[in-house]
């Protein structure tokens, strides 16, 4: 299992587009994926409803963990979602 705190880029923080980037990404994934915020209880980042739950603003940290085959390539995709700019995405 890995852990990693990323800081929150979109101007949306995870809501609307950036929040359903992330569950796609996520449901792109073998490994069991959660996301927390502000010291909460981890939530499943492949659910939607979950992430756009969690209330997270742009410039806030959440704390990615990943615990499968592909856990590294995982979370290192999911920074990618939550670092670059919505304007930015493909």
């Amino acid at each position: 299992m890995i852990e990693r705190t990323v800081t929150v880029v979109p101007e949306d923080g995870l809501h609307a587009r950036p929040a359903s980037k992330f569950v796609e990404t996520a449901n792109e994934y073998d490994s069991e994926i959660t996301v927390a915020a502000n010291g909460d209880e981890p939530v499943n980042a492949a659910s939607m409803l979950a992430v756009t739950g969690l209330g997270v603003k742009s410039g806030e940290d959440v704390v990615l963990a990943a615990d499968g085959p592909d856990e590294e390539a995982a979370i290192d995709a999911l920074e990618d979602v939550l670092t670059t700019p919505e304007d930015e995405y493909e």
